[in-house]
């Protein structure tokens, strides 16, 4: 999870992607799938709601939208009470993933949405049960507070980025919206297909955010130490974790945020993007096992190789799947794709439980519901 491009220095959206009741000590809740939508409106003394649990009718949604409560549900972002998209909507998920690829071929920003995602399911602690404190892909990064954790610097222009396809389509949770731009980047660079869940519930407020230190170093005293210590505490695994580690064979290091890597090299000096960092591959808009291979070598001063990277050859367990990745890879791809696939619904609150599956793809082996106390 090292440091990706960037395309320009901004500041975080103004837009908080939060809605609310003025002046009431009421919280109203929006929850839609492709199957259910629910409208609550609850307080201390009393409760009211609105549910559905087969389907709904255009005409239902219709008057939902011209209701009184509409402004204050989908406008106003500036009371502490907040609404929660608690499903993502499986038609609007198909929509957005079409624009993120469009985003890619327009600003081969493949890198930087990897990272995104990564870094927001990153946070996650097993040890924690309870939901958000555990950390995980809850689209928290979205906040500024996390966006300035020393190992998130620069990805407000990955948010940046993404904003207008989240404005677009509103039935899409951002912790989806990482997720889905993540494994998309992935693929589109043509590595393999990741078998994705849908459907994880934001987090409404900053204080909700988890607290700085839980991502990985790049250059700690005791790499392998340090890589285990971190992905670990995660529910990872060594496999998983060199093969994670291979997603390097995307993107640059740039000095002015991480302190590694050159400003430019021979690979990175014309772009595409904005040009300068080192990057780990000679191709490193390009899914594949040369990260594995280019480490082994060592023959090219102009490819990165952090300590972090280094430790994969040198540690005796890392090593054994290194060595299988540089030499196989399918054998890289089916491990990887697995990977990435836990690790995005690390920390997850889903709704529906089992989670949204797009284009009958099937799933990892385990349930997504996994990830969600049953007191959530």
């Amino acid at each position: 999870m090292a440091q990706y491009p960037s395309y320009s220095t901004l500041s975080p959206p103004k837009s908080q992607p939060m809605a609310s009741l003025r002046g009431s000590a009421a919280t109203v809740r929006l929850l839609h799938s492709a199957s259910r939508v629910r409208l609550s409106l609850s307080s201390a003394s009393s409760s009211l709601s609105i549910s559905s649990s087969s389907s709904y009718s255009p005409s239902s949604l219709k008057c939902l939208q011209f209701s009184p409560l509409a402004p204050h549900i989908f406008k106003d972002q500036r009371s502490s009470m907040s609404t929660v998209a608690a499903a993502s909507d499986p038609a609007q998920l198909k929509s957005a993933r079409e624009d993120i690829k469009e985003l890619l071929k327009s600003k081969s920003c493949h890198p930087i949405l990897v990272r995104l995602g990564w870094h927001d399911a990153g946070t996650y602690n097993k040890n924690i049960e309870e939901w958000p404190r555990r950390g995980g892909a809850n689209g928290s990064l979205r906040f500024d507070i996390e966006l300035k954790h020393a190992a998130n610097a620069g990805l407000v222009n990955a948010l940046k980025l993404i904003q207008p396809i989240k404005d677009k389509y509103s039935g899409v949770t951002y912790a989806d919206l990482f997720q889905l731009a993540s494994a998309t980047a992935i693929e589109e660079a043509g590595g393999p297909k990741i078998p994705m869940k849908y459907g994880r519930v934001d987090v409404s407020a900053p204080e909700e955010c988890p607290e700085e230190g839980r991502l990985p170093a790049a250059g700690p005293p005791k790499p392998a130490d340090h890589l285990r210590e971190v992905f670990y505490r995660m529910g990872l695994n060594d496999k998983e974790i060199v093969a994670l580690s291979g997603a390097h064979t995307l993107g640059r290091s740039r000095p002015e945020r991480s302190g590694w890597g050159k400003p430019e090299t021979k690979y990175t000096k014309n772009g595409p993007g904005a040009p300068g960092g080192q990057s780990w591959t000679a191709e490193w808009l390009k899914f594949d096992n040369s990260y594995f291979k280019d480490i082994k070598q060592r023959k090219d001063d102009d490819l990165l190789v952090l300590p972090t990277d280094a430790a994969l050859f040198e540690d005796p367990s890392f090593k054994e799947y290194a060595e299988k990745y540089a030499e196989d890879q399918e054998a890289f791809f089916k491990d990887y794709a697995e990977a990435h696939a836990k690790l995005s619904n690390l920390g997850a609150k889903f709704d529906p439980k089992e989670g949204i599956v797009l284009d009958g793809v099937a799933g990892e082996k385990f349930m997504a519901a996994k990830y969600s106390s049953g007191k959530d």
